[in-house]
């Protein structure tokens, strides 16, 4: 997806609503646990129900790994079934990866290529080689975390660095 795109979808829907997709079976509603894949069944309904209302869905990735290789199956069939019935939804791998040059070279395949996302989310604090790999991508987005909302930020992000906050600095 392009900018221009989702832009677009932006000022269309009067909206900048992101729903985050950030499933635990402990939670869902108990009828859902009779599907195969009832992970990918909750997600299709939350899908399905608002997706007129927001410009993007954000799954956690976490959320799917916790599960094995079927919550990486679930969050495949969510992501394809996103870009197949709703392909004007901006989509957010909220993955957080951050890692050396080569490593984040195939975190940035697996999301981009892969899963088709159009963005992941990137903790740039490895350094531009942690980020770099991400940015290589054509009409796909990084989406860099800079000032987290949990009470850790405050141990590095806000430190002062040249008179400056750390977290200030992430370009």
């Amino acid at each position: 997806m392009t900018t221009q795109q989702l832009i677009h979808q932006i000022k269309t829907k009067k909206s900048f609503l992101c729903i985050g997709l950030d499933v635990d079976l402990d939670k869902i509603p108990k009828h859902l646990l009779q599907f195969e894949d009832p992970i990918f069944e909750f997600n299709k309904a939350i899908i399905d129900a608002t997706h007129d209302l927001c410009v993007s869905f954000k799954p956690n990735t976490a959320f799917y790994e916790a599960y094995g290789i079927k919550g990486w199956q679930s969050l495949q069939k969510t992501i394809k079934y996103l870009n197949d019935y709703y392909p004007e939804i901006f989509t957010i791998a909220d993955a957080k990866r951050g890692d050396i040059g080569n490593t984040s070279t195939m975190y940035a395949k697996a999301f981009f290529e892969d899963l088709n996302f159009d963005s992941v989310t990137v903790a740039p604090y490895m350094g531009k080689d942690s980020v770099e790999p991400f940015l290589a991508f054509e009409n796909k987005h990084t989406i860099m975390l800079a000032l987290t909302s949990n009470e850790g930020a405050f141990d590095f992000q806000t430190l002062e660095t040249n008179g400056k906050e750390l977290y200030k600095q992430i370009l």
